[in-house]
């Protein structure tokens, strides 16, 4: 059989790889639950009906089919998600009468999108999602809330593991809305998505699409664009935007609710949330605050952290459930950090400690040691060959172990060559080798 080529779009970590992927989702785990969010998994399909009912994404599903589909089965009705918000939507609604609302959830999970693969975009990746959802109503602060906790796990990965920081940028899908509409523009969707193009096509070709496609009169276009390049890490965007001089109520209502997230998270994270007018989001379903998150230093990969509130995405037809979320798409970032050697860890292994084996008579004493050092949380391997001891430190250093233990009660720090008599029932190795370390290289 030859060598099977990688199959693009679908990243697979090495060892050491996998290693920084999972203490990266153990950070996002870990503080998502201290803020008292519960882990759900949900199935990797649904229905097509599902997957397509909201936004223009159709193009992005992967169909499930049968193999050996029965006479007479489509075989098209199923596909697999391409996010966790409309599986989250559907979980709401299948089980609503067994959860406590505001419910609050988080959601580590792979997802599928059938797009061309590119540096920081994947056909199969990992997504961290977080949301609140209420019944009936969910209170606006909530907003806010969903920002700042997404914030404090990337802080997080920023401090401990020297990831870079990041910048999220917000803006509030009433206050554009509701400036479209001071303008006399209804379609204020279609206007969304011109403005959204700016950073990729240019104000004056924004522009062009607005006058040509939407009809709308120059001056009414340049109030658009004036409205796009509004950006403040604080409230003083309210201002600029009451100085274009478009008045509407639902402006009002969406300038408030902005205000409050950038107020709130600059006496968190001075400067790391940002009011950035010019943000859309794609999907259709967001009816509030929507986000978009920039790594600082990789801003060509886009945003790696986005989501916002969506006030009908669930319904039973008697009940709403709005929700506010937000995702990291962790493998967008890992992909690349770790691809680039950016991103390490210091052993491919989670072995700190190798026992030697003089020969294979001598092995069952040698795993008693293992064992013992074992029972004290510290991952041990026993040698595989009853080999010189050359050799098998060499096998140690080859897999990045640190420490070698010898029958003779010593254990030897292969990286210094020193050596001593130890206790398996007391020995322990420096914090820092305990486990394997990740560390980020600019």
């Amino acid at each position: 059989m030859s060598r099977p080529k990688p199959l693009s779009g679908f990243p697979e970590f090495l060892p050491a790889g996998r290693i920084v992927e999972q203490r990266v989702l153990d950070m996002l785990r870990e503080t998502f639950e201290l803020h008292g969010f519960a882990s759900i998994e949900t199935r990797a399909v649904e229905t097509m009906e599902s997957l397509t009912r909201k936004g223009d994404i159709t193009k992005e599903v992967y169909v499930v089919r049968r193999l050996h589909a029965a006479e007479g089965e489509t075989g098209d009705d199923l596909g697999l998600h391409f996010d966790l918000t409309v599986p989250f939507a559907r979980y709401v609604l299948e089980n609503s009468g067994h959860l406590a609302f505001p419910f609050r959830r988080y959601q580590i999970q792979k997802v599928w999108r059938g797009e061309r693969p590119q540096e920081g975009r994947y056909r199969e990746f990992v997504q961290a999602d977080i949301d609140i959802v209420g019944e009936a109503s969910l209170a606006k602060h909530h907003d806010v809330e969903v920002v700042l906790v997404m914030l404090e796990a990337l802080e997080r990965l920023h401090t401990e593991l020297g990831l870079p920081p990041v910048t999220i940028h917000v803006n509030n899908r009433l206050l554009a809305e509701g400036f479209y509409r001071g303008l006399g523009v209804d379609d204020h969707l279609a206007v969304l998505q011109r403005v959204d193009k700016l950073d990729k096509i240019g104000a004056d070709a924004v522009g062009r699409l607005l006058t040509t496609e939407l009809g709308l009169s120059d001056d009414a276009a340049a109030k658009c664009l004036a409205l796009a390049r509004i950006t403040a890490a604080d409230d003083s965007f309210v201002a600029a935007v009451r100085a274009i001089g478009v008045e509407h109520p639902l402006l009002d209502e969406g300038l408030d609710a902005l205000a409050e997230v950038v107020r709130a998270a600059a006496t968190v994270a001075p400067g790391r949330v940002v009011a950035d007018l010019k943000i859309a989001r794609g999907l259709d379903y967001y009816t509030g605050t929507v986000y978009e998150t920039s790594l600082q230093g990789y801003e060509n990969l886009g945003s790696i952290c986005s989501g916002g509130r969506y006030d009908s995405l669930a319904t039973d037809g008697r009940t709403t459930f709005p929700g506010v979320g937000i995702s990291v798409g962790v493998t967008r970032i890992l992909g690349v950090l770790i691809g680039k050697g950016r991103l390490t860890a210091s052993r491919s292994v989670p072995t700190c400690v190798l026992v030697a084996v003089d020969n294979e008579e001598s092995r069952p004493a040698s795993l008693a040691i293992a064992a013992r050092l074992r029972a004290r949380g510290i991952s041990t391997e026993v040698a595989p060959k009853a080999d010189k001891f050359g050799r098998q430190i060499r096998y140690a250093d080859r897999r990045g172990i640190p420490f070698v233990w010898f029958a003779d009660g010593s254990v030897k720090d292969i990286r210094s060559g020193e050596q001593a008599q130890a206790d398996p029932a007391t020995w322990t190795p420096p914090a820092v080798d305990l486990r394997p370390t990740v560390s980020y290289q600019a």
